[in-house]
C-alpha cells in the first residue's frame, strides 16, 4: 500500500511540474515601447540584479525581473550567467 501511495504521489508531483514548464514567448524579437529589444548584455545585467528587481516588483507593478521583449536564447544565456554570477553558481555550493 505504501509503495502504491508513493508511486501515485510521485506521478502527481511529476504532472504538476510538467504543467508549470515554460512555453514559447510570443514577444521575442518584438520591440518594447522604447523600440528596444533586450540582448545578451542586458540579460546579463538583469540576471545580476534580479534579486533587487524582485524586491522592487513586490511594491511596484511597473518593475519586472525578466524582459519579455528579448532576443531569445542569447538573452536567456546572459540572464542565466548574470544570475549565476550574483548567487555564486557552482563555486558557492562547493565552498567549505
Amino acid at each position: 500500500m505504501c509503495k502504491k501511495l508513493f508511486f501515485a504521489f510521485s506521478i502527481a508531483v511529476l504532472l504538476a511540474m510538467v504543467a508549470c514548464t515554460g512555453g514559447p514567448n510570443p514577444m521575442t524579437d518584438q520591440p518594447n515601447q522604447d523600440g528596444d529589444v533586450a540582448g545578451f548584455f542586458l540579460g546579463l545585467w538583469q540576471g545580476f540584479i534580479c534579486l533587487f528587481a524582485f524586491l522592487v516588483s513586490l511594491v511596484n507593478d511597473n518593475v519586472r525581473m525578466y524582459e519579455v521583449h528579448n532576443t531569445g536564447n542569447w538573452y536567456n544565456f546572459g540572464f542565466l550567467l548574470g544570475l549565476c554570477a550574483f548567487v555564486g553558481g557552482c563555486a558557492g555550493a562547493c565552498s567549505s
